[in-house]
Order: structure tokens, then sequence, then C-alpha cells
């Protein structure tokens, strides 16, 4: 199997088809988002507060200071992103509350903002610096 180079990680890992969805959108979010590397981490674990069922969040971006902003949940090209896509990321982000959730399969991309328990479809994708107010 092809392998590609994750710069999160800092490693080659398997070429899925979920994987090149992810590596583009980590590239998406460094190059036209202005999200520093550093400020990214993918295959995140996140453990429920009863210890035993763990999810692991495609990648998580951090703000200043290390504050969780935004969750991100990728796809393979096939897999619509529908409801149930959603219902996972707002699984996610009950256990660390962020602002915002982005949902893609590399064709289809949704950014959501998240308020009080609500969530609001964005028009654009915003920018780190945005994120970060």
């Amino acid at each position: 199997m092809d392998r590609i180079w994750d710069p999160l990680r800092r490693k080659e890992v398997a070429l899925t088809p979920e994987e090149k969805v992810r590596q583009w959108f980590i590239g998406l979010l460094r190059d036209s988002a202005g999200v520093p590397e550093h400020q990214m981490m993918s295959e995140v674990e996140l453990v429920c507060p009863d210890g035993h069922k763990v999810y692991r969040a495609d990648i998580v971006i951090y703000g200043h200071g290390g504050r969780k902003l935004a969750i991100v949940e990728c796809k393979r090209p096939e897999v619509a992103i529908d409801q149930g896509v959603l219902e996972q990321a707002l699984r996610y982000n009950a256990l660390l509350d962020v602002p915002y959730l982005f949902l893609t399969n590399g064709t289809r991309s949704y950014a959501i903002h998240v308020d009080g328990g609500r969530g609001e479809y964005l028009d654009r994708f915003p920018d780190y610096e945005m994120m970060n107010v």
C-alpha cells in the first residue's frame, strides 16, 4: 500500500482514501485558513467520562493558549456528508466543547459554528484568527 507523510503525526501513514482527504484538508487549513501545523493534531483520542468508550477525532485545531477550536471529521469521497456524520462530530464535541465543526469527504465540505448547543452552517470557512476570537 502507498504511504504519505502526515506532518501532524510526523510519520508516514497508509494512504487510504480517508487519509488522502485528511491530508488534503490539513493542507487547506494550513495554506488557506492560516492554521499553523503545530496547532493541529490528527487522530486525537477522546475518552468518555465513564472511561469505556473511546473515539478518535480526525483533526483537532487548537488556538492561542491551547484552547480547542475545532473538530474536523473526514470521510472517504464516496461517503455522503449526512446527518450521521454530523451526529458523529457532535458526539465528539460533547467531549471537547469546541466552537467549530468541519465535515468533509474531499468533494463536499461544511463549516458549522456551534454556540450554546446550537449549530449554524457557515457560508465560508473561517480563517484561524477568526476562530480564535
